[in-house]
């Protein structure tokens, strides 16, 4: 099962860069954790107060060892030291994945192999 985590934060434009850059160590060190996919949190170019958090967990346990352990932690203590001002971050469980280009190239919304 796929569970990914997708959402925003928004923290002072003044500090976002550098709360960033003081993440990425973390960012390299929950990657590495079992079950981890894809683990990043991004500025949004478009907007200097946002930053995006894309994460893609293998199950539910590796997720949940996350949730518990220091990175998670340490990502928390991170946040808070430079003011996060609001958040929105939701988990999906996925049924069903594929491509979004069909094996002519052509991107599809729909899905193709069902």
């Amino acid at each position: 099962m796929t569970i990914l985590i997708a959402g925003t934060v928004e923290i002072d434009a003044d500090k976002r860069d550098k709360a960033l850059a003081e993440a990425a160590g973390l960012m390299g060190d929950t990657r590495a954790q079992q079950g981890c996919v894809h683990y990043v949190w991004s500025a949004d170019p478009t907007c200097a107060t946002r930053i995006y958090v894309f994460e893609n967990w293998d199950a539910t346990e590796n997720l949940a060892a996350h949730l518990a352990g220091p990175y998670y932690a340490q990502m928390l203590g991170l946040l808070g030291k430079y003011g996060v001002t609001s958040a929105e971050v939701s988990k999906f469980k996925i049924a069903l994945e594929e491509p979004v280009y069909d094996p002519e190239g052509r991107p599809r919304a729909d899905f193709f192999t069902e």
